[in-house]
C-alpha cells in the first residue's frame, strides 16, 4: 500500500508518516517493480501501534523504544505519565479554579480583573503580613469572591490573618453563599478545619447561622463542639447548655464558659434553675477533681436560684479547704444582699 493510501485509511498525515519514516520508527518494508515503496500489513500495524503508544502521551522516543528495546519494562514510564498527568490536572483545575473566581467577581474592566488577581495571589502569598492585608483590603477595595474568602479562612494558621479573614466573611456580600460553604466545612475529615468553619460562622448574624452552629455541638471533635457552644450560649441559644458545662467541669475555657452561662442565667428563673440543675448533677456524680469542683463553684456564684444555693451549701462542707472557703464565701454573699 502506497503512503497517499495509507494516510486515507489510518488518517495519519503522508507527513508524519514521512516523520516516522526519517525517525525509523516504520519504514515502507516493499517495494513494487516501478521502484515505488509500499508498507507491508506488518508496517500497517506498527503504525496502529505507534499511534495507540503516543495517545497516552509517551514520546516518539519512548515509542520508539517500546516497540524495539525487548528489556523495556513499561511500568516504570507508565507510573511517570500518571504522575504528569495528575500534575497537569492540577494546574488546569487551579487555572479554572482561578478564572472562575475572576468571573464571579464580574470585572468590569481589565483593570479590575488586575485588581482581582493580584488579590488572588496574596490570599495565596506565603507571607503573613500579604495575606491579612488581602483579606483586609477585600471588602473595600476589590471585592474577592466568597469562595476564595472561605477557602482561605478554612486553611489559614496564623491567628490574626484567620480573624481578617473571619471579618472579611461577615462583611462580604452573599453570606448565605458564605455560610452554606462553611457548612461544608463542617463536614471535613479534619478537625482544625471544622473549628475554623465554626469560629467563621460564629461572626456572622442572624437564624442561618446560628442553625449552622447547631450542627456543630455533635461534632466529634471537642474543640468544635466548645467554639459552637460559647458563640450559641452568646446567641442566647439554651441548646449550648450541656456542653458549656462540660467545658466548666473539664476546666476548658471554664471561664468563659461559666461567664456565658451566667448571662444565660439572667434572663430568667427557668433557665437559671436547669442551668444550676445541670452544675449540681456533674457535682453528685462525686467523681470531680477539688480544682474542678472549685470551677463549679465559680458557675454556681453567677447563677441565681435555690438549686445554685444549696449545691453551694454542700460545697461549703467540701474536703477540699479552698473550695469549701469558696463556696461558703459565696453563700455569705448571697445571704447579705438577700437582707439588704
Amino acid at each position: 500500500m502506497l503512503i497517499g493510501e495509507v494516510a486515507r485509511r489510518s488518517g495519519v498525515s503522508a507527513r508524519m508518516l514521512r516523520h516516522y519514516d526519517s525517525l525509523g520508527l516504520v519504514r515502507p518494508s516493499v517495494r513494487t517493480g516501478g521502484g515505488y515503496r509500499e508498507y507491508s500489513g506488518e508496517d500497517i500495524e506498527r503504525i496502529f501501534h505507534i499511534e495507540s503508544l503516543r495517545s497516552l502521551g509517551l514520546s516518539l522516543r519512548d515509542v520508539g523504544r517500546a516497540l524495539d528495546d525487548p528489556g523495556f519494562q513499561p511500568s516504570a514510564l507508565v507510573d511517570d505519565l500518571i504522575r504528569q498527568s495528575r500534575q497537569r490536572l492540577a494546574e488546569e483545575t487551579e487555572l479554572l479554579t482561578r478564572l472562575s473566581r475572576i468571573g464571579a467577581a464580574e470585572p468590569a474592566g481589565w483593570d479590575d480583573v488586575l485588581r482581582t488577581v493580584a488579590l488572588l495571589r496574596a490570599l495565596g502569598s506565603r507571607d503573613a503580613a500579604q495575606r491579612q492585608r488581602a483579606a483586609l483590603s477585600s471588602v473595600e477595595r476589590c471585592p474577592v469572591p466568597v469562595e476564595a474568602l472561605v477557602e482561605a479562612a478554612l486553611g489559614e494558621t496564623d491567628p490574626n490573618v484567620a480573624g481578617a479573614l473571619r471579618w472579611a466573611l461577615a462583611h462580604a456580600g452573599g453570606s448565605g453563599e458564605a455560610l452554606a460553604l462553611l457548612a461544608q466545612g463542617l463536614a471535613s475529615p479534619a478537625a482544625e478545619v471544622r473549628e475554623r468553619a465554626v469560629r467563621a460562622v460564629a461572626e456572622m448574624e442572624g437564624g442561618e447561622a446560628t442553625a449552622v452552629l447547631r450542627t456543630a455541638l455533635t461534632d466529634p471533635g471537642g474543640a468544635v463542639r466548645r467554639c459552637a457552644a460559647l458563640a450559641l450560649g452568646t446567641r442566647g441559644v439554651a441548646d449550648a447548655v450541656p456542653v458549656l458545662i462540660d467545658m466548666v467541669v473539664r476546666e476548658t475555657n471554664d471561664a468563659d464558659a461559666a461567664d456565658v452561662l451566667s448571662a444565660l442565667a439572667a434572663s430568667g428563673p427557668a433557665p437559671a434553675e436547669r442551668i444550676a440543675a445541670g452544675l449540681a448533677d456533674r457535682l453528685a456524680q462525686g467523681t470531680l477533681a477539688p480544682s474542678a469542683r472549685l470551677s463549679l463553684v465559680h458557675a454556681l456564684a453567677e447563677v441565681p436560684g435555690p438549686t445554685s444555693s444549696r449545691a453551694l451549701a454542700e460545697l461549703s462542707h467540701d474536703e477540699d479547704r479552698a473550695v469549701a472557703l469558696t463556696a461558703a464565701h459565696v453563700l455569705t454573699l448571697r445571704r447579705a444582699a438577700r437582707d439588704s
